[in-house]
């Protein structure tokens, strides 16, 4: 496996999110039934949207981008995370590697971009009521989506072309529960400040600029609702930002939190905990947020289950 002074890379082996073995047939079940939820949850979500004629606005359009994330997110990184608890594989091979990480970064970038984009919708929805058709218009809305989703994909190209040019040496434990940049570049034989400095420009510029973005549309969305006379219309605005403001704070502080700091700062046990908020968690939640709140949604997804039971 080994050739002078570096590794021809064969496969990786991946720590997991415990280093306690009496904790994997505990965590594996409760993993699991995360897993399945969040399937379910996002999947009933996005069917939803496509299927009801009364969702197929701009607002829903993002959502249920938001929920064919979230499906992605979760396939990506939770099916090793449960294999290593199961059967205590914590093999994975090079290419495996490189896959999961490249479609973990881009399904990341995406989430980033996607979040900014459904806050400018909002506030486009309650700023400019009586344009929001003509601004948000069925043309614009599949320009965005193809944009973050080529951004997100191009960001990814870049870390994961970065990363695994690399040279690896030594034990190759990735103290994680899957590939990701930061437990690598610790394996790296050579010096990564570049990596590290793209790193944070490109989470500066993307994730920085998102949350700017969305910061700004929510100052807006307030001083545009603070404005308003009707106590009902104040309630019905603040409902409809009220979801996605939620899941915005959860999800920005902790890819703050992850990325957006120095390599010196890492501690991989902490880090891989935090991982699991942004990248099990939260997709969890977004469907409980965004459907419990929404009484469209709810009506919605009844007369969709009460469809396939046959019970209409």
């Amino acid at each position: 496996m080994k050739e002078t002074n570096f590794t021809i890379i064969v496969e990786f082996s991946l720590s997991g999110l415990t280093d306690r073995p009496d904790l994997r047939f505990i965590l594996f079940p409760i993993f699991l039934a995360i897993y399945l939820f969040t399937l379910l949850g996002n999947s009933l979500l996005f069917i939803t949207i496509k299927v009801d004629v009364r969702l197929h606005t701009p607002m829903y359009f993002f959502l249920s981008n938001l929920s064919f994330l979230d499906i992605c997110y979760t396939s990506v990184t939770v099916p090793k995370m449960l294999e290593t608890f199961l059967f205590d594989k914590t093999t994975i091979s090079f290419s495996n590697c490189v896959t999961q990480m490249f479609c973990y970064l881009t399904l990341v970038a995406t989430e980033v971009l996607l979040l900014a984009v459904m806050a400018y919708d909002r506030y486009v929805a309650i700023c400019f009521p009586l344009r929001y058709q003509l601004i948000m218009s069925r043309k614009v809305c599949i320009q965005l989506a193809v944009a973050m989703w080529s951004m997100g994909f191009l960001d990814s190209v870049l870390h994961t072309t970065l990363t695994f040019q690399l040279p690896f040496c030594g034990s190759l434990k990735i103290d994680h529960y899957f590939c990701d940049i930061p437990p690598l570049l610790k394996l790296a034989c050579v010096d990564t400040s570049v990596n590290q400095l793209v790193l944070m420009l490109a989470g500066c510029a993307m994730s920085l600029g998102s949350f700017l973005l969305t910061l700004i549309s929510y100052t807006l969305i307030i001083a545009t609702i603070v404005r308003m006379r009707s106590s009902e219309g104040k309630h019905k605005a603040f409902s409809t930002c009220a979801s996605h403001l939620f899941t915005v704070t959860l999800f920005f502080g902790t890819i703050f939190f992850m990325y957006l700091r120095p390599s010196t700062s890492y501690t991989m046990k902490r880090d891989r905990v935090v991982s699991v908020f942004y990248t099990i968690i939260i997709p969890m939640l977004n469907p409980i947020i965004y459907s419990f709140r929404n009484k469209d949604v709810k009506g919605a997804m009844k007369k969709l289950l009460q469809t396939c039971l046959g019970l209409t």
